[in-house]
């Protein structure tokens, strides 16, 4: 999931199950602290690349817990969940998405990656009561407000105490806005990043 306006094609990386043929596409992913391969595919949000949004959330500095439960939530391909797990390799990752061909792409670079602490879930499929002490998402801004505010209420009700989230967001899709409305459900929120058109907003229980 994402909110990149950079990407014009249709919104199908949101599907169940994506019809549109597949085309995979390999692309080396290296970050400060690590480098892995991933594969990437049509039908899954940024084909061939990793998006800004998510690079920004990657390569800023973010503690993340060493043990424990830890969320990518609309993780695609799996760029931030193998980031996570590498950086936390006694935390279990859970890689949620609805789409069922981004969660095979997440499973099968986690083994292209030799990584073993990520499980792969559809979002009714992570166990009732497992909680989550980080949550890094590229959320997926297009669905409209009513349906995202439901899924970050959702998966935000699942946080630790003392848990945080942290979304990238576009600011002209709505950033500031969302800020607002997270203070507005009761979240500690600050902006901890704004760089090339993005911020990096940290949500606390």
């Amino acid at each position: 999931m994402s909110n990149d306006p950079a990407d014009d094609r249709p919104a199908h990386y949101f599907d169940d199950d994506p019809e549109v043929p597949t085309d995979p596409v390999l692309v080396d992913i290296t970050l400060p602290d690590t480098a892995f391969v991933l594969e990437t595919d049509r039908g899954v949000f940024s084909r061939g690349q990793l998006d800004t949004g998510t690079s920004l959330l990657l390569r800023a500095d973010l503690a993340l817990a060493s043990t424990g439960h830890l969320l990518d939530l609309g993780c695609g391909a799996g760029p931030i969940a193998l980031a996570m797990a590498r950086r936390s390799p006694d935390a279990t990752v859970w890689a949620v998405d609805v789409n069922r061909r981004a969660r095979e792409l997440c499973r099968a670079n986690a083994r292209r990656n030799s990584i073993s602490n990520i499980e792969v879930a559809a979002p009714d499929d992570v166990p009732a009561g497992i909680a989550f002490s980080m949550i890094w998402s590229n959320p997926p801004i297009r669905i409209g407000k009513p349906a995202l505010h439901a899924l970050l209420l959702t998966w935000l009700g699942r946080l630790t105490e003392g848990g945080r989230a942290v979304l990238v967001v576009q600011k002209h899709l709505g950033a500031d806005s969302l800020q607002r409305w997270l203070e507005s459900q009761g979240y500690a929120t600050r902006r901890i990043q704004s760089k090339a058109g993005f911020r990096l907003i940290e949500a606390a229980s």
